[in-house]
């Protein structure tokens, strides 16, 4: 096995802190030969081992930690063991029983770095974005057929982020074979179709699901808003809970039309209360504006503006912006549910930004309660960056 050795003083982070991640200024010198996704001992300045990582040359993110024991064995039973691991951990949530959509493994925070694997129903999606998870591919689907007896397995490995480990995108059924039947879940008593080859991410935004049932207990004769609504989510749940008006904006036609067949799988929902709108958000909300329209609640859950820390100033400025526009719809007492999936937009940063928009929308406004993601997508104490949701219920005077 091939030896990745830091350089001197670099070990604190790497092993002290345990954060999964190596970046290539830390690293000294290779010793060995390893190819993209081999795993490779790391060892601090002074040759004392401190775990195992899978090698990736053409990315600034050099390797990326399997274990933090030195004498830990990466292979076909490291992935059965770890995967079984974090299906059990999900399993043993209340709050998920029942649930026909769910994540499975959520990468770093489960100890498997450049790994997702969501499920919805009998079908697994699994996305692959490292070197080092790309090359146990087998193993983990393997592994993800043993932990939760799954009938077919996707791969959704088409995000853009493969680029920076020299990766090409993939795509198609690992395992089984594709259901004459639409895909589709229950989610806490509405049905949604799942689009795992052409939808979003790995199909659909399963991070939302405690948000979309809390709209729902709120959503009672309210005129509600969803902008960036996608296939539905908040929309159907809202007209679920009761909702006079439920107005949905998208950009997309096609999200739209699915949003649509959404509703029309659900008959017990009140579909003349519904409203969609093919439109650019911004420009919408600004015509609304000049229209005197108002609403009592308002979604805003925009896709990602910042995928780094690179991207954070002009991602601030278009956060702002959207939540101006939110502010400025708003009833007296009304509510806005503001959020970012943006890695390079940190809560506390993202909690600024809006309390800037509030001032410059005039509006005096505060601070009801942190909007997070559901219990399968948990954040690792020791990993703070990511793609993870941030969000504030925030009302109005």
């Amino acid at each position: 096995m091939a030896q990745l050795i830091l350089m001197p003083g670099k070990e604190r982070a790497a092993f002290k802190h345990r954060h999964p991640w190596l970046f290539a200024g830390s690293v000294g010198r290779l010793e060995g030969r390893a190819r993209p996704g081999d795993t490779v001992e790391v060892l601090a300045d002074n040759l004392r081992p401190l775990g195992r990582a899978a090698y990736s040359p053409q990315s600034q993110i050099r390797a990326r930690f399997w274990t933090f024991d030195p004498d830990e064995s990466i292979d076909d039973a490291f992935f059965k063991r770890r995967i079984a691991q974090a299906v059990a951990r999900r399993q043993a949530l209340p709050e998920l029983k029942g649930q026909q959509g769910l994540r499975l493994i959520h990468a770093e925070s489960d100890g498997l770095p450049g790994i997702v694997a969501d499920q919805y129903g009998d079908t697994v999606v699994v996305q692959l974005t490292s070197a080092g998870a790309d090359k146990w591919r087998k193993a983990i689907v393997n592994g993800l057929v043993l932990a939760t007896g799954c009938a077919r397995i996707y791969e959704r490995s088409d995000s853009e982020v493969r680029a920076l480990e020299g990766l090409e995108p993939t795509v198609g059924w690992l395992h089984g074979e594709p259901s004459d039947e639409g895909l589709a879940i229950d989610e806490n008593g509405v049905k949604l179709a799942v689009d795992v080859v052409g939808g979003h991410k790995t199909g659909f935004y399963l991070d939302q699901r405690d948000n979309r049932a809390w709209l729902r207990s709120v959503a009672a004769d309210k005129d509600i808003l969803n902008c960036f609504c996608y296939t539905g989510g908040f929309s159907l749940q809202a007209l679920a809970g009761g909702a006079r008006s439920v107005l949905s904006i998208d950009s997309s036609g096609p999200a739209l039309a699915q949003a649509r067949a959404n509703l029309a799988l659900n008959p017990q929902l009140p579909a003349e209360r519904a409203e969609w709108l093919e439109a650019d958000v911004f420009a919408a909300l600004r015509e609304f504006r000049r229209d005197g329209r108002t609403f009592d609640l308002i979604v805003l859950d925009p896709p990602k503006f910042a995928p780094s820390a690179a991207h954070a100033d002009r991602a601030a400025r278009a956060y702002k912006d959207i939540n101006i526009l939110g502010f400025k719809l708003l009833r007296p007492g009304g509510l806005l549910m503001t959020y970012s999936c943006s890695g390079g937009i940190g809560l506390e940063l993202f909690q600024k930004i809006v309390a800037g928009a509030a001032h410059d929308a005039g509006r005096e406004a505060r601070i009801v309660r942190r909007l997070s993601g559901t219990a399968d997508h948990p954040v690792a104490l020791n990993f703070p960056e990511g793609e993870y949701l941030k969000g504030l219920l925030v009302q109005v005077d």
